[in-house]
């Protein structure tokens, strides 16, 4: 159940960040509520997930994986540039991501 935690605890880090964004692109102020609830969200989360996943297999699965969705999706929906450099670090982020999970398994 502390795994389910720690993805949704990604899925928001992931939503707050873009929320980001969007603020900076449009000003709209609607979007810092949805950077407050999501950061709470996430933290909250994350703080419930690591009472049974070793706090620093947690973070850096939070953190990596939700690096990885964010370089991803600000290619795709930012027009951000994705070159090689970005992608064999990405396959490296998840290389390590997957290792950390093994070794807790």
């Amino acid at each position: 159940m502390h795994w389910i935690y720690l993805v949704i605890a990604i899925a928001f880090e992931v939503i707050g960040t873009l929320s980001i964004k969007q603020y900076m692109l449009t000003s709209n102020y609607y979007w810092i509520g949805s950077i407050v609830i999501c950061y709470t969200l996430t933290f909250s989360l994350l703080a419930i997930s690591i009472q049974k996943i070793e706090i620093g297999t947690a973070y850096a699965i939070w953190a990596g994986v939700g690096t990885a969705l964010i370089v991803i999706l600000g290619w795709l929906f930012f027009k951000e540039s994705l070159n090689l450099i970005k992608v064999i670090g990405l396959g490296l982020i998840i290389l390590g991501t997957v290792l950390l999970k093994l070794q807790h398994t």
